[in-house]
């Protein structure tokens, strides 16, 4: 008798099932990492415009490139400042924080109408109720809007974003909002240079796909009989159903991700700096403020990522701008 295969190596990650939909486009932050200095929003978002190749002296000790000139790919992020237009306070309840009040800004902006309807005769004494029930607030976050009109983007209806404040006592947050309210903020404001973030984002979407694409399962041969794009066997006798781990057809992207600790390379004013001849493909030209980041981000161009402080940064990375000697400016290819 021949040699009897006993194991079957697992196909593709199991990691993220189900393979649904996204509920929404804009990803959603579920955990805000604290800080040690003083009061600081600990997010930002742009918008994806595409991505190029650097090259930058490496700066890692660890690599076996330390010192010398290397490529990477980078990502380029529009990112044209947010307005902070309401800020919102939380409780600690026995089922979770929950809102307690919230204080708007005066006059908002008229594409703030496409995205919501906020009261005319909206109260203004929401700033003091909030001063005389400090003790009952947990933390303070402030409901930012983007403004795409700024973007390279055609769009005009903003989105908003709940950014938490973190560092020093609810005082301090509380004086820091206050002075934030109605104004705008710029990715400068929030981060610098070399620093890790994270980006949270939804992937591009693929639709319907079948097992060979979703999980990489082998084409069967050509003698198969019934199929070829899919599994032989697609289970025991007992139990007498489809398990959940078996390769099967089904949505294919459009999931939500995050991207942990991705490095800013820079931070630029200039978007001519960045944009290739002809503008970036399926987005156009980067006009004002443009985060470069090392790697990929999840998403097509024109996507909204979400920005956070790093939630498990690694212990004793230095965040120090890298040397970069040259910003590839070559044009796309559709």
């Amino acid at each position: 008798m021949g040699h009897r295969k006993k194991h079957a190596p697992k196909r593709g990650s199991l990691a993220y099932l189900p393979r649904g939909r996204a509920a929404s486009q804009i990803g959603r932050i579920r955990f805000w990492p604290t800080v040690e200095e003083g009061p600081t929003l600990l997010g930002f978002m742009g918008f994806k415009a595409g991505m190029t190749h650097v090259y930058m002296i490496e700066d890692k000790p660890a690599s076996p490139d330390f010192g010398k000139e290397t490529a990477h790919t980078a990502t380029i992020l529009d990112t044209p400042p947010i307005l902070i237009c309401a800020i919102r306070a939380y409780t600690k309840t026995p089922y979770g924080l929950r809102t307690l009040t919230e204080a708007w800004m005066k006059s908002p902006p008229e594409d703030f109408n496409r995205l919501l309807t906020i009261p005319e005769s909206f109260p203004e004494n929401f700033l003091t109720k909030i001063e005389e029930d400090l003790e009952k607030i947990a933390e303070f976050r402030l409901l930012a809007s983007t403004q795409p009109r700024l973007a390279g983007i055609p769009k005009k209806k903003p989105d908003l974003m709940e950014i938490k404040i973190d560092g020093r006592s609810i005082n301090d947050q509380f004086t820091y909002a206050k002075e934030l309210l109605g104004k705008t903020i710029s990715v400068l404001d929030v981060f610098k240079e070399g620093q890790l973030i994270d980006a949270i984002s939804v992937t591009k979407g693929k639709g319907w796909q079948g097992p060979v694409k979703r999980w990489g399962v082998r084409i069967l041969s050509r003698k198969s009989r019934k199929t070829k794009r899919g599994v032989a066997v697609l289970g025991a006798w007992h139990p007498t159903r489809v398990l959940y781990t078996v390769p099967r057809a089904g949505q294919m992207g459009y999931h939500q991700r995050t991207e942990y600790n991705k490095r800013i390379l820079k931070i630029g004013t200039n978007g001519n700096e960045v944009t290739p001849k002809g503008g970036f493909l399926r987005y156009g030209p980067v006009k004002g403020i443009y985060l470069l980041i090392d790697g990929s981000l999840p998403g097509p161009a024109k996507r909204l990522i979400r920005l956070r402080y790093p939630a498990r940064p690694p212990r004793g990375t230095p965040e120090v701008p890298p040397k970069i000697t040259q910003i590839s400016l070559a044009s796309p290819q559709g």
